[in-house]
């Protein structure tokens, strides 16, 4: 297990200085106009922009830069935003920001993952019946249907009806409740098809035909056999879907006016801020990573298979 470990954590980290050099270099490639507020670049001559440019590092060889900008990480500086909060620091930036990305996503992961684990529950035991079409149903409506178009009508009509407020604010916490359960709905969907797709799946195996043959109830089958080995596959994907919502949404945030992270990549791609994208980047990538690599050890603790695969590799490696 141990050597399981070090390998994926070295690959993880592989992956993320790839994909971070891969857009700091693309970067690059941009006009430097993205170094200038609109204000600045205007009123500069162009020796005063060459000059300014050369104050930045910008047209030192791009291997200097890089560089430059891990050492940065490493010592916890991520330089300063040029043109979406022009001079501050990204830190301060990122410290606004996350708390409110946080709190939406972890409140709307508990949600989805308790009434889509109960949908798919549901929908596995009575499948081909009444919960099992109502279920089916939502699922359908949910990815089907394009997410701004119901999200809009949620907001709209629950606002109407129950007279609160159509945006966030903070210091009213009725006005969280829909962004909550707006973000949770498609996760809800996700996991209620997934988990009775997999239930589905076991009950045809022959063991829980064993299992019945031994006089074992139903719904002692279902909990200790059937759900148990069904939820396994879903195991690898919670850290993924936990961090990438906590990372934010950018249709929730932006339909209730969040100030979260949703919308500050897009914003700063428009803007051409390029010491906010390459930051922005970095920590999407060490997110995604870091949710497969969480993934992978939660089915390596889970899935008592995966242990004993490993020591027969490891019994083989030692008979040789």
């Amino acid at each position: 297990m141990s050597r399981y470990i070090v390998k994926r954590i070295l690959q993880s980290l592989l992956t993320v200085v790839i994909v971070v050099i891969a857009v700091f270099l693309l970067l690059r490639l941009m006009p430097t106009s993205g170094y200038f507020t609109r204000e600045d670049y205007i009123n500069m001559t162009e020796e005063m922009r060459s000059a300014y440019l050369k104050s930045l590092g910008v047209t030192d060889p791009a291997f200097i830069q890089l560089q430059r900008f891990f050492t940065g990480v490493f010592k916890g500086d991520l330089g300063r935003s040029i043109t979406v909060y022009p001079k501050l620091p990204i830190r301060t930036i990122l410290a606004e920001k996350v708390p409110y990305s946080l709190w939406f996503g972890l409140a709307s992961m508990f949600i989805s993952v308790t009434l889509g684990f109960g949908l798919g529950i549901l929908m596995a035991r009575f499948k081909d019946r009444w919960p099992d079409h109502l279920g089916t149903a939502y699922v359908v409506t949910v990815r089907a249907i394009p997410s701004l178009i119901y999200l809009f009508l949620i907001q709209i009509w629950v606002t109407g009806i129950m007279r609160w407020p159509m945006v966030f604010y903070e210091d009213r916490p009725v006005t969280w409740i829909l962004p909550v359960v707006s973000l949770s709905l498609t996760g809800i969907a996700w996991y209620g098809i997934w988990l009775r797709r997999f239930m589905v799946d076991e009950e045809n195996r022959d063991y829980i035909k064993f299992a019945r043959s031994k006089g074992l109830s139903q719904k002692y089958i279902m909990r200790h056999h059937v759900l148990r080995n069904a939820v396994v596959p879903l195991v690898q994907y919670l850290p993924v879907q936990l961090l990438l919502t906590i990372a934010g949404s950018l249709i929730i945030e932006s339909i209730y006016s969040i100030p979260g992270m949703g919308g500050l990549l897009v914003y700063a791609i428009k803007q051409q801020d390029n010491n906010l994208v390459q930051v922005l980047v970095l920590i999407y990538a060490v997110l995604g990573v870091a949710g497969v690599f969480v993934g992978d050890l939660l089915m390596a603790f889970v899935d008592p298979r995966i242990r004993l695969a490993e020591k027969k590799k490891k019994k083989e490696a030692l008979r040789v």
